[in-house]
């Protein structure tokens, strides 16, 4: 195993990369690994958001880094996370070395079970990440975990992920079943994008015209989550289903348009909407453009929709 000297910075770590070279995807928190330039990084991020969280956030997220106990001076374990939230919501954080397929990603979220990476941004580079961290995924995402109605949300969402499986296993040409699975999931990942990752929502108790942060990579982003309620320029609409499936979205920047759903409530409600939408076929052939869909998400679904198939 690497020394603790080389750390575990994102797109840096040998840990990483040698678990992936053995095929690893879940993993362990090798915490002794996090160098003092990591937890440096952590206590910088976490010390300058955390005012923005309490001025943008929704109550329930700032209920939840309360309720994890979220440590601003170093690192969380992740075992210490889940001491907390376990028992909240029955979520828990599972360690990971890069990127999960999105069959597996959504059914994760169906076991309760949230894929978390281990590895914390450059500190040269607080500000852009294209990949996530643990930052944005321990102090951005789980949070809202603690919640039952929000995480009982994920736990809805992985399991339309099998109802696609599921559709899928019941066409039997291999390129229409392939175009399908493309756009169905184009479809999930920019409803989960404008909801879970970037979702508005009005803040309880105020009026309509107030609104407040859910969405992760917002709340994860010491710029975005102000600008984002701030700035006149960003488009903030209410939620529509027809409207979201069917809006590309760029990774790079921040948001120009957003949309704001009324409470969790509407939000199952929309998933369920995702669902019925997709057994009825309107999500076959969603707009073009990003994100943009992998041969191995495509497959993972294939493989699920095949065991689904075999009754396995």
């Amino acid at each position: 195993m690497p020394n603790a000297s080389t750390g575990l910075t994102t797109t840096q770590a040998p840990f990483i990369e040698e678990a992936k070279s053995r095929g690893e995807l879940y993993i362990e928190q090798p915490y002794d690994l996090y160098s003092e330039d990591n937890q440096d990084t952590w206590r910088r991020l976490y010390a300058r958001i955390l005012p923005r969280w309490e001025m943008y956030a929704h109550p329930k997220f700032l209920e939840g880094v309360k309720k994890l106990a979220l440590p601003p001076d170093h690192v969380p374990r992740l075992p210490d996370v889940n001491k907390f939230l376990e028992p909240l919501s029955g979520f828990s954080a599972k360690a990971v070395s890069g990127y999960v397929p999105a069959f597996m990603f959504f059914d994760c979220l169906r076991e309760r079970a949230f894929p978390t990476t281990i590895t914390i941004r450059d500190g040269a580079r607080l500000d852009y990440l294209p990949e996530p961290d643990i930052f944005h995924d321990v102090a951005g995402h789980v949070p809202m975990h603690t919640d039952r109605m929000f995480a009982d949300v994920l736990v809805r969402f992985g399991e339309v992920a099998h109802t696609a499986a599921h559709l899928a296993a019941e066409i039997r040409d291999i390129e229409v079943r392939e175009q399908k699975l493309e756009s169905v999931i184009k479809a999930m990942a920019r409803f989960f994008w404008f909801t879970i990752e970037f979702g508005l929502m009005r803040r309880p108790g105020g009026d309509r015209q107030d609104v407040c942060v859910y969405g992760s990579g917002l709340l994860s982003s010491f710029g975005e989550i102000e600008n984002c309620i701030e700035n006149d320029r960003v488009q903030r609409f209410p939620f529509q289903l027809e409207w979201v499936v069917n809006q590309y979205f760029e990774i790079h920047h921040y948001q120009p348009l957003l949309f704001v759903v009324d409470s969790f409530e509407q939000l199952f409600e929309q998933i369920d909407m995702l669902e019925d939408w997709m057994r009825h076929g309107k999500l076959g052939n969603v707009s073009p453009g990003e994100p943009g869909v992998s041969k191995e998400d495509v497959r993972s679904f294939i493989d699920a929709a095949s065991k689904d198939h075999a009754g396995v």
